[in-house]
């Protein structure tokens, strides 16, 4: 798998006191869709695995606001695998509503094992590593 696409509505303590989705909401969205990209794949962002508590901290995000989405309006947030590596994996992420495009963004996360002196980074589990794989280029697809 390489994509996946996630409705979500807009609650109220998502916009500011301009009735609009607050810039800062677009990182939560783009989470709720890395959850729900990892939920597909029978795994969670917090999970126990051959012994180990598995996490993915986050260790670059970045995000573009392009259009106002508003409460009671569902989003639909795409998530994409733009690169998988041994031990991270980047992916890129739209955010509409309908045609309207919200918002994009960027996240790496590293897989790591998370022990008491803190997150190790291990190599993803082949269970995992095995079901995804990375979106197409724009060139390719």
């Amino acid at each position: 798998m390489h994509e996946l696409t996630v409705r979500r509505k807009v609650e109220f303590s998502d916009t500011d006191m301009a009735g609009i989705v607050h810039f800062s909401r677009l990182i939560v969205f783009m989470e709720n869709a890395e959850h729900a990209f990892f939920e597909a794949l029978g795994a969670s962002v917090s999970m126990e695995h051959d012994g180990k508590h598995i996490g993915w901290p986050r260790v670059a995000v970045e995000a573009q606001f392009k259009a106002p989405a508003r409460f009671n309006e569902h989003v639909e947030i795409t998530v994409r695998v733009l690169k998988k590596g041994t031990r991270s994996m980047t992916y890129g992420f739209e955010i509409r509503v309908g045609a309207r495009l919200v918002g994009t963004g960027e996240m790496t996360s590293v897989c790591c094992e998370m022990t008491g002196k803190g997150p190790r980074s291990m190599p993803i589990p082949a269970f995992l590593a095995d079901q995804i794989e990375e979106a197409p280029s724009a060139e390719e697809a």
